[in-house]
């Protein structure tokens, strides 16, 4: 299926009215469909994949921003820290402390969010609340000049179920007001919505959503 421009256009058009930032999950499709979307103006794409990310990222325009925001494991964290944009899905201190760790020989701070887990899936990753309040607490001890903590991720529970889906994502949206007025003031990114619920998380305070489907097509 080809890239849905139409689509873009009028997605584009509805987050911008609501200054929410679009990123166009390119996972598992071709450099091609990318180029489509970032000669419309897309500059945002998040991957899933550290290879296919690495791969991608060699054959397309410098000045797009990647988004990592699959799960990142600690041992592949240097392969993509020389170009990552931001990385959407921290979901243990340990993780930050690795990045800050490959960061600092890069000399290059890395923006981050920390991923909360609010589905009822217990598949998704992402901290607990106990497991971000004792990851706050460790970060106030412990310096770590290379990771820019710019908000929270999170992704609702797979269900057609408006109310739950919308109580997850209200939830989540509490937590970064909390988190914001205690200890971030630097919070300007809560990055929550897919394809299947992104104007509801629009609704509930999202600042930027994480589109595939609607603009690529159903994958593979």
């Amino acid at each position: 299926m080809p890239v849905n421009k139409d689509a873009w256009m009028a997605l584009k058009d509805f987050l911008d009215s609501q200054k929410v930032e679009l990123i166009a999950v390119s996972k598992t499709k071709p450099v091609a469909d990318i180029l489509a979307l970032y000669e419309l103006g897309q500059r945002d794409f998040g991957e899933n994949y550290v290879q296919e990310l690495r791969d991608k990222q060699s054959q397309l325009p410098q000045d797009i921003r990647w988004h990592f925001i699959g799960h990142l494991q600690s041992n592949k964290v240097k392969f993509i820290l020389p170009f990552v944009y931001m990385i959407h899905g921290v979901d243990s201190y340990k993780l930050l402390k690795e990045i800050n760790k490959q960061a600092a020989k890069l000399q290059r701070q890395i923006n981050c969010l920390l991923q909360v887990h609010i589905a009822q899936e217990e598949t998704k990753f992402g901290f607990s609340r106990a497991e971000l309040d004792e990851a706050i607490v460790n970060l106030t001890g412990e310096q770590l000049p290379f990771v820019h903590i710019r908000g929270l991720m999170g992704m609702a529970s797979l269900t057609n179920d408006e109310a739950v889906i919308r109580k997850e994502l209200s939830g989540l949206k509490n937590i970064f007001d909390e988190y914001k007025a205690r200890y971030f003031t630097q919070f300007d990114n809560l990055s929550m919505g897919m394809s299947s619920d992104y104007k509801i998380a629009v609704e509930e305070g999202s600042s930027m959503v994480r589109i595939g489907s609607l603009l690529f097509g159903s994958r593979v």
